[in-house]
């Protein structure tokens, strides 16, 4: 039964009737929004046996999904839910997972709750209303979408989702068990079920309340049964390894004992020896002491020794320095003497140097004459021979003629060399623009083989089988008649890769890295070799015969402008023709345009006035079908998914065009290179020649002038000869001047001498006077110098004497300071205090030790060899032995305390087995009798077993379904990949049906498990299921469908749900089923029998 309600975009309406299946007054419109209240919902014709503790009684939904308001009243047995396609079926089944505190998650649908609310309104309601003995609980769940989140009401009372799902559970209701709650989207997830998750499932669905809990705890106990076996199994171990450390230590602790015999012995000596050894520095003091009064009196008497030799020394020190300064005073006369024969020494030098320069410069003026004459002779000499060259030269007139000639030659080489450097010019100036262009085109080329090399790389990392076949088929083109393309992600060039997105949505991705083929033959060579000899995965596709390419769509884009349409799919890329072909053939991307945002927006419109069947918008793609049963416009949209491959544009035919630009301009190039070499040779050829001309020129230019220099030069000497000829010197005259100055200067010499002999007479006699003081001046210093050493060997003495005080001295004191330490160490060693005597046990023990140091320490290096031979031992081993012994009882005692709780729980686990496992096994063989007999009854077979690897590993129990549907095959396991869809489909239903009867759920629910069965199949388990769900003692039962056959039997415990859509459904206030049905009887009875 229903009440008014309305879809977004066409009306549809749901009606229920109890029986009388096939009386087509069972069908009965009743949904389409109103503002009138909602009709109540009629009383079942029958009446039937009370729902189930549990059962749903009413489903209300406010704009929910594709319903504005619809209230839904089922049976208490078998409800069949039928309609069309899109019609709201699946929307009941939502709204019963949601209403019952279910995840959305669950439907597989939509992650958010909110996405399940009507588009276009802020808020939607459930409410569930389910049976109960003591008074019927009703559960509203209200659907907030802009927060995403949702309001519980129990009874009308606000409430929270935890106390709705613990109501929920009271009644034994799992939304999110596959065995009780199956939706469309969840129908091959059951198939999926491991077989761990089945029997989990299964105990929930039908066993008793306690089966799964026992199942738990059993699990529990195995774990904490594996955890206790593992502690006691280590806690054995580690005793038995510390019995056994604690035995190899004992006689370690026996040999420590003896050692610390030895060690107080040592104890004993290291005390005594402080006292002795304070002993004997003592006494060593006292020797010290005695020795170090006897050198200070030596001390004394030496210092008294020195004085006598102190005085006589200062006397001797006075005479010397008289002697000295006497000394010092003759050798300033002597300095002062010699400075005087020095300078006449001086005088005489420069007296030696003027008779030398006036020797040196008569001898100058002597060569200079002698050149003058010699170079005279030579002048005139050349005069002659010019004068001989200028009677022998020719008459130069006649030259000029010749001149001009060469020189109008010369002009026109000139002229002809600029001509051609001109060209040179540009002719490089054209290779250089050539070569620019030849750069940038080569840019542009790599720059498209770059995005090439882009596409090939998303290719290479996405599908390397495929990639590795591109380069073998650009290696291996010849061995194909026809053309081949490489894939299609590769050939496609998009115009603006902004619409990537729509061609890789519109194309699938196995299609997208096909190759394409225009031969049979060829792709079957091209199949062989790639994928049966290399191994490689790929895919590979024909182009039709007759090309699809430049078809023309069936609708003019103009007609589409209004709707926001821009373009067909075909016109946003370049592609090979035979790519372009294949497309237009299977994916008819002639006829698939492309809209805006506008688009969007008018979409209702466009699905009703162009009848397209698929078209883009902006970010979605819609696809139109017609309902094969009602003849009715269904659509269905997604979002289009971002675009991954065709990105990257690159323009083919530009690339080409480039190609073939690069070909002509190295044509060019190699074109101006050959005339640059051509006018670089004729520019040599013009140079050589302008060589040989100006050659001759210039040698006609040198024979012409060549008088006239000659005219000149013989001028230009005889104005030198003459020049030379006036410049005379009077060499006698010179002579005599030069030999009276000389004279004059020897004169004066001579008395310079005389001066200077009186001088070093001087000199001489001072030079005795100082050596006999020097003489003097060295006794006094011999006899000084005598008293000096014995006075510095008596010093020494003394210094030593005074050295050797001061060593004993200190000697003393560190033996003094020494005593002080080794009384306090013997105190330390003895823990005595400063005022306190030596205990009466120290005594008595060091009068049994010896008295000397190398006794104790024969005795001392006695005993700690003995005690070294105790070798590996350390203070702590009696410690760590006696804690080991405490421990060894301590883990004795938790060893004991662990088997025991070991025990307890293996004594815990064989019961909780035995109420669980027993029952568990009879379970599974109830499930597993009527499993068969269903299977049996369709001429296949089928068991269900208990299926576990360890009977211990209770978290590894399984339910195991094995299926056969054909004599010839054996039974095999229930899984996602063996059986087909409708065999998957079959068994599940079959499975669900064998749990019916044992079922302690109030309600299950399955979703369009039918879709997938062939016409025989189906009809043998909707038998089945009408026979099951009917019975007495069963549960409810929501079965949803889109279509059924012909002919199916029908229970009059039924109660069949009909959802219709259509534009023509009644208001709700004008939804009257009992007039429908008297309307019906009249006219059945006034029908001619």
């Amino acid at each position: 039964m229903a009440t008014p309600s309305r879809k977004t975009s066409t009306p549809s309406s749901l009606a229920s009737k109890r029986a009388l299946p096939r009386d087509p007054s069972s069908e009965v419109p009743s949904k389409r929004k109103s503002s009138a209240p909602p009709a109540p919902p009629p009383l079942p014709l029958q009446s039937s046996r009370p729902f189930v503790e549990g059962s749903i009684v009413r489903i209300v939904m406010e704009n929910f999904l594709t319903y504005d308001v619809c209230e839904v009243s089922p049976g208490p047995h078998l409800n069949m839910i039928i309609g069309a396609n899109g019609t709201g079926k699946s929307s009941i089944v939502c709204a019963i997972c949601l209403g019952l505190a279910g995840k959305p998650a669950f439907m597989g649908r939509a992650d958010k709750v909110g996405f399940f609310v009507k588009r276009g309104c802020s808020k939607g309601m459930v409410e569930i209303e389910l049976f109960r003995n003591s008074g019927n609980l009703t559960i509203t769940r209200e659907i907030d979408v802009a927060k995403n989140q949702s309001s519980w009401f129990i009874n009308k009372k606000s409430t929270t989702q935890k106390v709705v799902e613990e109501q929920v559970a009271a009644l034994n209701i799992q939304v999110g068990n596959l065995c009780q709650f199956l939706p469309q989207d969840k129908v091959g997830e059951f198939a999926k079920l491991s077989k761990i998750e089945l029997l989990e499932a299964t105990e929930k669905s039908i066993g008793p309340p306690e089966m799964h809990r026992y199942h738990c705890e059993l699990k529990n106990f195995r774990e904490k049964e594996k955890q206790l076996e593992t502690s006691c199994k280590e806690k054995t171990e580690y005793l038995e390894k510390m019995i056994q450390r604690n035995e190899r230590y004992k006689q370690d602790v026996e040999r420590f004992y003896e050692r610390k015999r030895h060690l107080d012995l040592i104890e004993m000596l290291e005390a005594k020896r402080p006292w002795v050894e304070y002993e004997n520095v003592r006494q060593e003091y006292e020797e010290v002491k005695l020795a170090r009064d006897r050198v200070k009196e030596e001390v004394r008497k030496l210092k008294e020794g020195q004085i006598p030799m102190t005085r006589r020394i200062e006397e001797i020190e006075r005479q010397r320095y008289s002697l000295e300064a006497r000394i010092k005073e003759k050798a300033t006369d002597i300095k002062e003497t010699s400075q005087k024969c020095k300078q006449k020494q001086d005088i005489i030098e420069r007296k030696d140097k003027q008779i030398e320069e006036l020797q040196q410069a008569l001898t100058v003026k002597q060569n200079e004459e002698h050149d003058r004459q010699r170079r005279i002779s030579n002048t005139r000499k050349m005069i002659e021979d010019l004068q001989n060259e200028l009677k022998t030269a020719e008459n130069c007139e006649n030259l000029q003629p010749q001149i001009d000639a060469i020189t109008n030659d010369l002009r026109r080489i000139q002229d002809e060399k600029a001509s051609c450097e001109g060209e040179v010019i540009d002719k490089r100036g054209e290779k250089e623009t050539l070569e620019k262009e030849k750069k940038s085109v080569g840019d542009n080329i790599v720059r498209f083989d770059n995005l090439m090399n882009q596409k090939e790389d998303k290719l290479r990392q996405r599908y390397r089988d495929t990639y590795d076949a591109v380069l073998w088929l650009r290696n291996n083109r010849d061995k194909f008649k026809q053309r081949v393309c490489e894939p299609i992600m590769l050939t496609i060039n998009m115009k603006d890769n902004k619409n990537a997105k729509y061609i890789e949505n519109h194309i699938s991705s196995n299609d997208l890295r096909a190759f394409v083929f225009e031969s049979q033959e060829d792709m079957e060579v091209f199949l062989k070799e790639i994928r049966d000899n290399k191994k490689l995965r790929v895919n590979a596709v024909i182009a039709p015969k007759s090309s699809y390419a430049d078809k023309a769509p069936s609708r003019s884009l103009n007609d589409l402008k209004q709707y926001g349409f821009f373009s067909y799919l075909r016109e946003l890329f370049d592609a090979p023709d035979p790519v372009m072909s294949f497309l237009c053939c299977h994916y008819h991307i002639h006829e698939v345009p492309v809209g805006t945002e506008r688009t969007r927006e008018k979409i209702e419109r466009v699905i009703q006035e162009t009848r397209l069947k698929q078209m883009y918008t902006a970010e979605e793609k819609y696809v139109v079908k017609t309902s094969f049963y009602s003849n009715k416009v269904i659509s269905s949209n997604t979002s289009l998914k971002v675009a991954q491959f065709l990105t990257v544009t690159v323009d083919l035919e530009q690339r080409r065009h480039l190609e073939e630009q690069l070909k002509e301009i190295n044509r060019k190039l190699q074109a101006v290179e050959a005339g640059l070499i051509a006018l670089y040779e004729r520019n040599k050829h013009l140079e050589h020649k302008d060589n040989e001309l100006r050659q001759k020129k210039k040698e006609l230019l040198e024979r012409k002038t060549k008088k006239r220099q000659l005219e000149q030069k013989i001028s230009s000497k005889l104005g030198s000869l003459k020049l030379m000829e006036q410049d005379t010197c009077n060499l006698e005259e010179e002579e005599r001047k030069a030999s009276t100055k000389i004279k004059e200067i020897n004169v004066q010499k001579a008395k310079l001498v005389t001066e200077l002999t009186n001088f070093v007479k001087i000199c001489t006699s001072l030079h005795i006077q100082k050596v006999d003081l020097i003489l003097q001046n060295t006794t006094v210093i011999s006899e000084k110098n005598k008293l000096e050493s014995d006075y510095m060997a008596a010093s020494s003495q003394l210094r030593l004497t005074e050295q050797h005080f001061i060593e004993l001295d200190e000697s003393r004191q560190r033996l003094l300071q020494k005593c002080k330490e080794l009384m306090k160490r013997a105190r330390q060693v003895c823990n005595l205090g400063a005022e306190q005597t030596v205990p009466q046990e120290y005594q008595t023990a060091f009068q049994d030790l010896p008295n000397t140091l190398d006794e104790i320490d024969a005795l001392l290096t006695e005993e700690r060899s003995r005690a070294s031979c105790f070798t590996g031992l350390n203070p702590t081993v009696v410690e760590e032995y006696t804690k080991r012994e405490e421990e060894i009882e301590q883990l004795t005692e938790e060893l004991k305390i662990k088997k025991v709780e070991l025990d307890k729980y293996r004594e815990n686990i064989s019961q909780v087995k035995e109420r669980w496992l027993n029952p568990l096994k009879e379970l599974v063989e109830k499930i597993n009798e009527k499993f068969s007999n269903f299977f049996s009854s369709m001429q296949c077979a089928g068991e269900v077993d208990l299926h576990t690897e360890n009977e211990e590993d209770y978290d590894k129990y399984g339910i195991r379904i094995r299926v056969k549907f054909r004599s010839s095959t054996q039974l095999h396991e229930l899984t996602p990949h063996h059986q087909s869809g409708g065999e998957r489909s079959v068994s599940t239903m079959l499975y669900l049906m064998a749990l019916q009867e044992l079922n302690r759920c109030p309600f299950r629910v399955v979703d369009e498990i039918n879709q997938g069965m062939d016409p025989i199949n189906e009809r043998r388990v909707f038998e089945m299921v009408v026979n099951t769900a009917c019975k007495e003692n069963t549960s409810q039962y929501f079965f949803i469908t889109p279509k059924l056959l012909q002919n199916l039997p029908y229970s009059e415990k039924m109660t069949v749900l009909f959802v219709y859509n259509g534009p023509h459904m009644l208001e709700p206030n004008r939804w009257n089923l009992k007039a429908f049905q008297r309307r019906r009887r009249r006219i059945t009875f006034t029908q001619p029998q």
